[in-house]
């Protein structure tokens, strides 16, 4: 009897079995987004057991920039980063990587800020402190085609708590360009500084940022500010 070899045949009888097997068994490709060093560490020996861990990085201007060369599966990131927030990013990342899953990190229990991550596309929303211990049940889950949230958010709920905060309300009216100019003046960069960063004038960010007080009736460049740490648009 001819043997069979399912590396020169895969479609040859009994070879099919193995092709899904081998699928099954492929790694699923991780990026880890996170400003703090020490914890994208930890959090890489965690998940380096279970998935390929592709790549990190510690901003969201450069996980935007550099995540499609890497082709993830999935994208474990910090929402308060500095230069880009991870909703920002996400945001981006889903345009560029409609297939990618999102699970976003925060120190924020707040249901207002969970409601904007899964309007935004959000596969996970986990709270940093309780990370360590769900966030392989969350990346699990995501690759699923599921979505998870932190026990500590869902606890003495009723219903579906994800499909509620999705109804919910977002928290702001702001454009995506909008919270990233905000973004930049709240971390402490000019105006002209802001305009190098996103390439245009400063003139245009002067009209964003007066468009944004306006609009969101605030009286001074401090309440602008005092928004953007009450919004999670910046990290206190």
């Amino acid at each position: 009897m001819q043997e069979v070899r399912c590396g020169q045949d895969p479609g040859a009888p009994g070879c099919g079995g193995i092709t899904k097997r081998r699928n099954i068994m492929k790694r699923a490709r991780i990026i880890l987004a996170d400003d703090h060093s020490l914890l994208v560490e930890a959090f890489r020996l965690l998940l380096e057991q279970h998935f390929e861990v592709v790549g990190t990085f510690p901003d969201g201007y450069k996980l935007v920039a550099g995540a499609a060369a890497l082709a993830p599966d999935v994208i474990v990131l910090d929402i308060g980063m500095p230069v880009m927030n991870g909703l920002i990013a996400g945001q981006r990342l889903k345009e560029i990587l409609p297939r990618v899953k999102l699970i976003y990190l925060t120190m924020n229990q707040d249901p207002d800020l969970a409601a904007e991550a899964f309007r935004l596309g959000a596969s996970g929303f986990l709270v940093k402190n309780s990370a360590a211990s769900e966030l392989v049940h969350a990346i699990n889950e995501a690759l699923l085609a599921r979505s998870y949230i932190t026990p500590l958010m869902t606890k003495d709920m009723v219903g579906s708590f994800i499909q509620n905060l999705k109804r919910r309300k977002t928290r702001h009216q702001l454009t995506l360009r909008q919270r990233e100019v905000l973004q930049l003046l709240a971390e402490g960069r000019s105006m002209k500084e802001v305009a190098f960063h996103l390439n245009v004038t400063p003139r245009t960010i002067a009209f964003h940022k007066y468009t944004m007080m306006d609009q969101l009736q605030l009286k001074s460049s401090a309440e602008l500010i005092q928004y953007a740490l009450k919004s999670s648009i910046v990290a206190a």
